[in-house]
């Protein structure tokens, strides 16, 4: 696929602190990308230099071969995590009136019923509920028919359903083609919708890569872990790697049914075992030593 945006060394330096440090990548156009880090990381800055409304100390943001300008801006949506919207408006209101502001913006019709938004067009403003909120912002981002999309923390203080169907909208965007940009503090989320991810720390990319070839590269098989009523009472040699932590037997498997028949030749009891899966969790702590919020 052609690349629509490619990021070139950037940096940005606020006072003593270098918030972005020779950042590098590039955009696959279509594709869904994540950006995540800890609170502090530098995402937050590289995603407005992408943008158009930060200036890099050094480096440059090529919007399909050329440096962004005005044209670019024309063709980003961006769905910002805090965003006023006009009082005293309702929702189909708000939807003209950001129309307005393009030459040629997406039909009405068509904002509305990407993002399900017909039952509450009268609705004013400060009576959405979070979600409709979103969904509203969303709507926003995509008058201007854009080619790239951005959007931070989108889903960020939804209900469990409400994140969901936040979830189908943007599927539907990026199956007309529109290439997603995506910071999330859920690993979920990122999971699900992102074709690939870069992981952020103290201003630098640590990895990049397709989640699932993250997660294979770096853990081998799964967690197994039994509880032990009496841990003083094993009486074999443990498997190599395995551990007595905190009351229980853990040890890491790539042969899950292998493992289990060698613990029951043994004789130990499985009852209460627990296999856990690799997940970006895992990998973000790995990498960064720090849960995604810290």
């Amino acid at each position: 696929m052609q690349d629509i945006l490619v990021v070139n060394n950037l940096v940005k330096q606020f006072r003593q602190v270098r918030a972005v440090d020779g950042v590098s990548f590039s955009l696959s156009e279509g594709i869904c990308f994540g950006l995540l880090g800890p609170n502090g990381a530098g995402k937050t800055t590289t995603i407005e230099i992408m943008e158009g409304i930060l200036a890099p100390d050094s480096g440059s943001i090529l919007y399909r071969g050329r440096p962004i300008d005005d044209e670019f801006k024309k063709r980003a949506g961006i769905q910002f995590q805090n965003t006023s919207l006009p009082d005293y408006l309702t929702v189909a209101e708000t939807i003209r009136l950001f129309q307005a502001f393009y030459p040629d913006p997406r039909p009405f019709d068509e904002i509305v019923e990407i993002c399900s938004l017909s039952d509450i067009l009268t609705r004013d403003n400060k009576k959405l509920s979070g979600g409709q909120r979103q969904r509203l912002l969303l709507a926003i981002a995509i008058v201007p028919q854009p080619d790239i999309v951005f959007l931070d923390e989108p889903t960020t203080g939804l209900d469990p359903q409400a994140r969901r169907n936040f979830w189908d909208l943007i599927r539907r965007i990026q199956s007309e083609g529109a290439t997603i940009v995506l910071t999330t503090h859920y690993m979920d989320e990122a999971h699900l919708l992102c074709d690939q991810i870069a992981i952020m720390d103290h201003g630098r990319i640590l990895e990049i890569d397709a989640p699932q070839a993250l997660l294979d590269r770096h853990f081998d098989g799964v967690l197994v872990r039994i509880p032990l009523h009496d841990p003083q009472s094993i009486d074999f040699p443990l498997p190599e790697g395995a551990a007595i932590r905190h009351g229980a037997l853990e040890l890491t498997s790539t042969r899950l049914d292998e493992t289990v028949r060698n613990l029951l030749t043994v004789g130990l009891s499985l009852d209460g075992l627990s296999v856990h899966k690799p997940t970006l969790e895992d990998l973000f702590i790995k990498l960064t030593g720090n849960t995604l919020r810290a």
